[in-house]
Order: structure tokens, then C-alpha cells, then sequence
């Protein structure tokens, strides 16, 4: 790799932007591609597909054989809430390699003793979120079913473009919820990307089950082409 390839997939990787290193298998030549390129680039599809699944491998294109390096930033799952629910989300989560935070003002939930070697911040939304530095690679969950939290907190994760949005309660209660919303400036197309009743619908009963349902939909977003979403949701 040239050195100023390597300065400039670094930087993109500082900056959480996702990137692809195209590689020529028998000539030996390189390009890198940024997520800002993806769309008018003649790999779309290919590059589009690497990213998603958010693994490296080979391609077939033009007569040529590529290796495709994806370097996607980690994701991170920020739950608002520390709840039953949290605390079988959380270790379920971090299996799958999110880095994991869970906030909630509520120091009787948020505890060490509930939620052991878990960064937990005790703080209202306002003050805990915009250090996390969340972005359109974090999954937001909202859980305390506490307008006062959870309200300020998803307004917070529109304005940072969030992959995946999910609050708790029921279609009555979400419906209650984007009114609320709206009054506070919040669009329509905001409130339709958040996924409630949160976690696909599997029949989850138990705060384990449901973690489950949620884990699963985020997946299938994250993984999922848009038209495979659309049947699963």
C-alpha cells in the first residue's frame, strides 16, 4: 500500500467514515474508495454489499479479480434506560461487538452492581449524550418508558442520524409519543424511522426475550438490503 493511501484510509477511519480498499489481485494495483464515492462508483453494488454484511472478500467485475478490505467504523449501541431489558441487551450486544453505553438519571437502576464492567452514566439525557459522540454507525434504544428521558433523548439521536432508533411501549403509547415529539420540532419522517413496539415481532415475553427481539431487528437493519427490510419488518 502507498503511504499516502495509507494516510488517507486512516483519516477516514478516524473520522468513523467507512472505506474500502480495492485491490487488483493480479496486477497488484489499488484505489480507495470513500463512503462519499460509493454511489457513483462503477462497484456500487459490490461496495454497497461488503459494507453491509461488514466483511472483506473477493469480486468478480469487469473482467477482473478484486479483493475488496472494508474498514467499517465498530458500532455502538447507546440504550437509555437501565432496565431489566438493559441488562440482558447489554451482554447480548457486546457479543456481538457494539460497544456498549447505558444511561439513565435514575441511580437506583443505574447501577455497577446492576451492570458490571458496562460504561454507565448516570446523568439526564442532555448532559450524557452529546459526549458519546454518537453517530449515523450507533444503534439507539430507548427503554425507561419515561417521557422526561426518553423524549429529549431520541430528539438527540435524530440530529445525529442514527442507523437504528427503537423506543418501547405500545403503538397507543408511541402514538402519544409522536406527539410529543412533534411539538418539541421533531418531523415526521423523524418519528417514522423509530421502530416501536420495539424488536421484531417474535412473541418476546421476558426482558432476555425481548433483548433478543431487539438484537434481531438491529441486525436486520444493519444487514439487511432495503427491500429484505421491508418483509422483515
Amino acid at each position: 500500500m502507498k503511504l499516502e493511501t495509507l494516510h488517507e484510509l486512516n483519516a477516514e477511519r478516524a473520522a468513523r467514515r467507512p472505506v474500502i480498499l480495492v485491490t487488483d489481485t493480479e496486477s497488484g494495483e489499488q484505489r480507495l474508495v470513500k463512503a462519499k464515492d460509493f454511489a457513483k462508483d462503477p462497484l456500487r453494488a459490490e461496495l454497497e454489499k461488503q459494507l453491509r454484511m461488514g466483511k472483506s472478500g473477493n469480486v468478480e467485475a469487469g473482467g477482473k479479480k478484486l479483493f475488496l478490505n472494508v474498514y467499517a467504523p465498530t458500532a455502538k449501541m447507546v440504550i437509555v434506560g437501565a432496565v431489566h431489558i438493559s441488562q440482558a441487551l447489554t451482554p447480548l450486544a457486546r457479543s456481538l461487538g457494539y460497544d456498549v453505553t447505558v444511561v439513565d438519571p435514575r441511580t437506583a437502576f443505574a447501577s455497577p452492581e446492576r451492570f458490571p464492567d458496562v460504561p454507565l452514566i448516570a446523568e439526564w439525557p442532555d448532559v450524557a449524550l452529546p459526549p458519546l459522540n454518537i453517530d449515523h454507525y450507533t444503534a439507539f434504544v430507548a427503554l425507561t418508558h419515561d417521557p422526561k428521558i426518553d423524549d429529549p433523548a431520541l430528539l438527540h439521536a435524530f440530529e445525529r442520524d442514527c442507523f437504528y432508533i427503537g423506543a418501547l411501549g405500545s403503538r397507543k403509547t408511541h402514538a402519544k409519543r409522536g406527539d410529543r415529539l412533534r411539538v418539541q420540532g421533531a418531523k415526521d419522517s423523524d418519528i417514522a424511522r423509530i421502530h416501536a413496539p420495539i424488536g421484531l415481532a417474535i412473541g418476546a415475553v421476558s426482558p432476555s426475550e425481548i433483548a433478543v427481539s431487539i438484537m434481531a431487528e438491529i441486525t436486520a437493519v444493519l444487514r439487511l438490503p432495503p427491500k429484505e427490510k421491508e418483509e422483515a419488518a
